[in-house]
């Protein structure tokens, strides 16, 4: 486990304000080795999204069994690579947090995505109460020393935004993630909303010291770019499920060409 955290602390140590770690999420062993093999790519991400879409289901579908096949085997890749493998875990799986945390660590994994809407709370779900939230990350935290990896890396996710609360509010509980044990937050904005705008990213970035982790658009006009992300000082960008969503697209044109007999030259 000493290399395990030693990956943890490399993966942490990318982390910094204006000069963020970027993140090309992948979502199975091919695209781990695709993505991973390319020198410009500093460490492995799942999105869960992807994940989900690969196995057939919703992204609210996803179990935790499904979730770990996928992300052991991109775990492989990452071993291979000897590159940190940061994990998409929704919220945490309800009652089921602590086992999989434990099974997340043992394939290899050095930080996670951790979620503050519980799928499991209400009808449609809802927000974890703040504390609760926080005893969750201390929980990750617990279980990640325990099996070794005491800086495992938690990407707080707050969707305070997507149930209709203020940036302010989202601040507030990534401020609170962050004492309890969570290196970085990420405040969703969600395709519904239309994502975050550049206003709330530089007064969530100012106020969260640039601990901060925005979602590039890059299938989409207007969205903020790398140079613009550098410039607002937040230390984590990633993609999400947007390159999987670009090859079905090429995927889909090239069968096309060979159902239309196009000649391959």
């Amino acid at each position: 486990m000493g290399d395990q955290n030693e990956l943890a602390k490399a993966f942490k140590s990318l982390h910094v304000p204006g000069d963020p770690i970027v993140l090309a999420n992948t979502w199975d062993a091919i695209t781990a080795k695709a993505i991973g093999s390319l020198p410009e790519t500093k460490a492995l991400a799942t999105a869960s999204f992807a994940v989900a879409a690969a196995a057939g289901l919703e992204d609210e579908e996803l179990t935790l069994e499904v979730n770990l096949t996928a992300i052991r085997a991109i775990a492989k890749v990452a071993k291979a690579l000897n590159k940190p493998l940061t994990a998409d875990f929704q919220d945490g799986f309800g009652d089921k947090l602590e086992d999989g945390i434990r099974e997340v660590v043992r394939a290899g994994v050095v930080g996670i995505n951790l979620e503050d809407f519980g799928r499991e709370l209400g009808e449609r779900g809802e927000l974890y109460p703040v504390e609760v939230a926080q005893d969750r990350i201390r929980r990750v935290m617990k279980v990640a020393a325990d099996q070794g990896v005491p800086d495992f890396v938690i990407n707080a996710r707050t969707d305070a935004l997507l149930v209709g609360k203020p940036i302010s509010e989202a601040i507030e509980r990534g401020k609170a993630f962050l004492e309890a044990g969570a290196s970085n937050v990420f405040i969703w904005g969600g395709r519904e909303r239309g994502g975050t705008t550049r206003a709330e990213v530089e007064e969530a970035s100012k106020a969260l010291n640039g601990k901060l982790n925005v979602s590039m658009m890059r299938m989409a006009p207007g969205g903020l770019s790398l140079k613009e992300l550098k410039e607002i000082g937040v230390a984590r960008i990633s993609v999400g499920p947007q390159i999987m969503r670009k090859t079905q697209v090429f995927v889909a044109e090239e069968a096309k060409k060979i159902l239309d007999g196009v000649p391959a030259f």
